[in-house]
């Protein structure tokens, strides 16, 4: 069954994570002066209460996911990760890097009370160069686009724009959960890794939660073979959150995929969904299925 944005039965399940968790302190994220998907045009409606259905699963079943998104669910295991990532309504949850919005269809709705999301892109003024100022302009537009589409749903989430080679993502200790899914291997290739993870570390409180899905590199394979295929080495997306001071707390194998040779001519985007090969071979990807990716959570630990 889905569920509207403003249905009793979606906006009951949200209370019922409410009452279900630890209240976060409230610190809203600083925001960039570009930022205007929390623009809509009226605020999102405060739903009716059911302590009956789970609040993610109200989310997954809403009526404003797309179609195309709803099909990959198989894939990209949403319910599992949230749960493992420990992800609630009433957080302060961050996105690194959206993209086209897979989760932020599922993130942006979630949050009630205390709980915000804060989406974070590039700013197209701070690219390298013309083609990736076009690339993030063309994208991040598409993403308010279909936030402003339905202000019923995410009438109250925001997007910040930050320069990828000194990120600042909101003032520091303001967030509870920050997230990014299959992101590390485009900082990698720009140099920009270390200087996210640093902006991970410093926007969140602590205690709180750094999730990472990432394309997984087979085994004994070193960043000089993969760099540009799309697949890290599991030990060194670690490496890198440890080294802007995380504590890896525990990995999951909701995301991993063994059929996944991870030796395709055009490396992780001859997979699903790119399909970057020979219409040929459509089958063949298609048997494959979307990329074994490694799961991980961090955290920041506590002040001393």
């Amino acid at each position: 069954m889905r569920l509207s944005a403003t249905s009793p039965l979606l906006a009951a399940a949200l209370a019922l994570a409410l009452a279900g968790c630890q209240p976060a302190e409230e610190a809203a994220p600083a925001a960039d002066a570009t930022a205007s998907a929390e623009a809509a045009a009226e605020p999102a409606a405060e739903p009716d209460r059911n302590a009956n259905v789970d609040p993610v699963e109200a989310v997954l079943a809403g009526d404003w996911r797309d179609p195309a998104n709803v099909a990959r669910d198989d894939w990209r295991h949403p319910r599992e990760t949230l749960a493992f990532f420990g992800v609630g309504p009433s957080q302060r949850i961050v996105e690194i890097s959206p993209g086209g919005g897979w989760y932020t269809e599922i993130l942006a709705p979630l949050p009630q009370g205390k709980g915000s999301y804060v989406g974070v892109v590039n700013d197209p003024a701070k690219a390298a160069n013309e083609r990736a100022r076009d690339y993030y302009a063309n994208a991040n537009g598409k993403l308010r686009e279909k936030l402003a589409a339905r202000p019923d749903v995410y009438g109250n989430a925001t997007l910040v724009e930050v320069d990828p080679a000194a990120p600042v993502i909101g003032e520091p200790g303001s967030a509870d959960v920050v997230l990014t899914f299959r992101n590390v291997h485009n900082w990698v290739m720009s140099g920009h890794e270390a200087a996210m993870f640093k902006s991970f570390y410093d926007v969140l409180a602590p205690g709180g939660v750094l999730g990472v899905v990432e394309h997984r590199a087979a085994p004994g394979k070193t960043m000089a073979e993969v760099k540009t295929s799309g697949y890290l080495p599991e030990d060194y997306v670690i490496g890198l959150a440890e080294a802007a001071g995380f504590v890896l707390e525990e990995k999951s194998e909701i995301n991993a995929n063994p059929a996944d040779t991870k030796d395709h001519p055009n490396g992780v985007w001859t997979l699903p969904p790119a399909n970057n090969h020979d219409e040929a071979d459509r089958a063949k990807y298609a048997a494959i299925g979307e990329s074994d990716r490694m799961t991980l959570r961090f955290v920041k630990p506590q002040a001393q």
